[in-house]
């Protein structure tokens, strides 16, 4: 039961992170990514690509620390950012929506089709974990106390960042990028910033989280996981911080209980569909939260 529950807020506290990356962009500055799974795939496989060991068959072989791979991971996130911003930042709405998620898309195509450096549908097995000679339960706790301390981290620069002049330029070009604009602000430089921190915050996320694990292949990066986390921010509430990470927490709870449950309950025959049941339960109660309580649990808070 301990070991499970160390796994669960891992896991949550992992997906808090990319869940605050998405709430820098959307919820703070208004630019709707679709293709946030994109950004967690990037993350693991440089992770991976970084850190995995000489003896594997891979045209990369490294074999630098765990810390390495997570700051490499930053850095390459935040290049493939920023290529992906200057191609479709002047785009809006759904346009820059749709050209995301077909990002995204092509990212796991290459992951699938890139065998020498990504191993292909197979993925990468064997991730060096730091920690691992503690034990598995020393190993969890280590790794645990390594998150915790790394989402701290990042929600308070990001609280902070929130409250300095980009942070109330940020907002203020969500409810109007014209009044930004003629008031003399660069409004594509202040979106890319934006857009390229919540990127490498996505990214950290997926090197953390393919640390964790040990493997990473294109079958974890599938676009139900955007859902996932666009749902964690939703029923947080959107422009908090704060509600990101408690929805983070709220749906992750809601869908592995709900996956448990499932085994215990359905016959085998039903339980192929179990994803599908998952999907269909975070859905409603995406719904009801847009229903009854719009602005999420939490609910934003204005910058002082």
């Amino acid at each position: 039961m301990v070991s499970y529950l160390i796994f669960f807020i891992t896991v949550a506290a992992i997906l808090s992170i990319a869940t605050l990356g998405l709430n820098l962009q959307w919820g703070v500055s208004g630019q709707f990514n679709a293709g946030v799974v994109g950004f967690l795939a990037v993350g693991a496989y440089s992770m991976a690509i970084l850190t995995m060991p000489e003896s594997q068959q891979l045209l990369v072989k490294l074999n630098w620390p765990f810390a390495v791979g997570i700051v490499g991971s930053l850095v390459v996130s935040g290049a493939i950012a920023l290529l992906v911003g200057l191609a479709t930042l002047r785009l809006r709405s759904d346009y820059l929506a749709i050209a995301t998620f077909g990002i995204a898309s092509s990212i796991q195509v290459l992951a699938n089709n890139l065998e020498p450096l990504t191993g292909g549908s197979r993925g990468l097995v064997g991730i060096p974990r730091p920690f691992e000679s503690l034990g598995a339960q020393g190993f969890g706790y280590a790794y645990l106390a390594i998150v915790l301390g790394v989402l701290v981290i990042v929600y308070a620069g990001l609280q902070a960042l929130l409250r300095s002049p980009w942070g109330r330029v940020q907002r203020a070009l969500r409810e109007d990028e014209v009044v930004c604009a003629a008031l003399g602000k660069n409004v594509v430089r202040f979106r890319m910033t934006a857009f390229v921190m919540g990127a490498m915050l996505m990214g950290l996320s997926g090197a953390l989280y393919a640390g964790f694990i040990g493997t990473t292949s294109p079958t974890e990066f599938l676009p139900i996981l955007t859902f996932q986390i666009w749902a964690m921010l939703i029923v947080g509430g959107s422009g908090s911080n704060a509600g990101a990470i408690a929805g983070t927490f709220v749906i992750w709870g809601l869908w592995t209980l709900s996956g448990a449950a499932i085994v215990s309950v359905l016959p085998p025959q039903w339980q192929a569909q179990g994803g599908a049941l998952q999907s269909i339960l975070v859905g409603l109660v995406l719904v009801l939260t847009l229903l009854l309580r719009p602005q999420g649990l939490l609910g934003p808070r204005r910058a002082a």
